[in-house]
């Protein structure tokens, strides 16, 4: 008698910006009380992230990473103690690119970096959270450098998980993105492998990572497809929900589609084939280093 092989996978779907604004938040905890989110990412800087924090406190189950923020936002610190990371209005960069622009021109003090990096972490522990992994706005946490100041700090604040942003160079899930967004995503895959390598033995890491691609626009036939491409073994899907377009939409100016992206975590047609194709969702608090 032939034995069917039991394929084992595992699933972390989290999402990212909790805190940022009242309507994430509560797409959210309803994306974990009603479909397959276990995991999410508390953005310290956000306006929303003490009412965050308090709903976070009454569903103990889901886990809670840190999710550094580095760009569009206002820091934690007074601005005279960061000054090197912000614009001259007193905010972060605007994003990725122009926060790298100024990091290769040499001009961000790392140890201005390090101070606002670990004020955030202790931000989110003076809320009375336990932190279950670390991530970071647009992915900068991989950066070189940037990730030997990470993985000091999660060593000094029992940190042991963290996302690793590497989603396959020729993966595209059916999504349509433009060449200059798969270049982004392949340079961001190479300083996510490097990053492994400095994490590797020191922090418990998914095997895969999807959600970078469609990032914002993870519909549910996009999320159905990255659902039928899981590998064996653990992978993180990052989402990005929200139950407001309208009103996150004149807030951020991001086109982030965040009513599509709830609707495809709390589909029950995405529960039903995680359902059947028996894969395990949990958070980042399961894994382990083993």
């Amino acid at each position: 008698m032939k034995l069917e092989k039991i394929v084992l996978k595992s699933l972390i779907v989290n999402a990212d910006d909790f805190g940022l604004h009242t309507a994430v938040n509560h797409a959210v905890i309803e994306g974990y009380e009603k479909g397959c989110l276990r995991s999410t990412s508390l953005m310290p800087t956000g306006s929303a992230v003490e009412e965050a924090a308090e709903l976070a406190r009454q569903h103990p189950e889901l886990g809670i990473g840190a999710h550094i923020t580095l760009v569009a936002e206002h820091p934690v610190l007074p601005v005279d103690k960061v000054r090197s990371l912000l614009t001259p209005e007193g905010r972060f960069f605007p994003d990725h690119v122009a926060f790298i622009k100024a990091f290769l021109q040499g001009t961000i003090r790392m140890e201005e970096l390090y101070a606002e990096c670990e004020a955030q972490i202790a931000r989110i522990e003076s809320l009375g959270l336990v932190i279950t992994h670390l991530d970071s706005h647009q992915h900068l946490h991989v950066l070189p450098r940037v990730i030997d100041i990470c993985l000091e700090l999660a060593q000094r604040h029992g940190i042991h998980r963290m996302r690793l942003p590497a989603e396959a160079c020729l993966f595209n899930g059916g999504y349509p993105a433009p060449l200059a967004r798969k270049v982004a995503k392949c340079g961001l895959t190479f300083c996510a492998r490097l990053a492994r390598r400095k994490a590797a033995g020191r922090m418990a890491m998914p095997q895969a990572f999807f959600g970078m691609l469609a990032g914002g626009h993870m519909e549910e036939k996009y999320f159905q497809a990255i659902l039928r491409a899981l590998p064996e073994g653990t992978a993180e899907i990052m989402v990005h929900p929200g139950l407001d377009n309208k009103a996150l939409g004149a807030a951020y100016d991001w086109q982030y589609h965040w009513e599509d992206e709830y609707q495809s975590v709390t589909s029950p047609r995405v529960l039903q084939y995680i359902q059947e194709a028996r894969i395990r969702l949990i958070s980042f608090k399961e894994l382990s280093n083993e």
